[in-house]
């Protein structure tokens, strides 16, 4: 089974379990490439995706709220249209599963979240990849949960 991690954020990133954190990939630009990184997974195997469920908050700029909805939705419309139904996760959900006792202050947050992603594998992983790791980690153990 392949557990495919989205935190959809233009700067977020995409991790691949198999067997492990087997990639990570940075959120690309297009919607193409994209898709092209969900298909290269989905060929041989079944494949459960996980990604960050997001939305905008009032102290958000319209503009940068705008664009970071407009990412998540590119993801949604590519895995309807590779009929792959997501499991969405909420930030607080995936987190807690990882920590009960995260710092409130995010950049302190992201990294604690990077020391605990960096723990599942040896791949280089950076800031804005750690979220991916640890929502593909977290949709593994989910799935393992549901095969017992």
């Amino acid at each position: 089974m392949t557990v495919i991690g989205i935190d959809p954020g233009k700067s977020g990133a995409v991790a691949i379990w198999n067997e492990g954190i087997d990639k990570v990939i940075k959120c690309p630009s297009t919607p193409k490439k994209m898709a092209d990184i969900i298909k290269s997974e989905t060929w041989s195997t079944k494949v459960v995706v996980y990604i960050e469920k997001v939305w905008a908050f009032p102290t958000d700029a319209r503009s940068s709220a705008f664009k970071f909805g407009t990412n998540y939705g590119m993801w949604l419309g590519i895995l309807g249209a590779l009929n792959i139904e997501p499991e969405l996760v909420t930030p607080q959900t995936w987190q807690k599963h990882f920590s009960k006792k995260l710092p409130k202050e995010k950049l302190l947050r992201k990294k604690a979240l990077y020391k605990i992603a960096m723990s599942y594998t040896e791949k280089k992983i950076y800031l804005y990849s750690a979220d991916a790791v640890l929502i593909a980690v977290y949709g593994f153990m989910k799935q393992d949960e549901e095969r017992k």
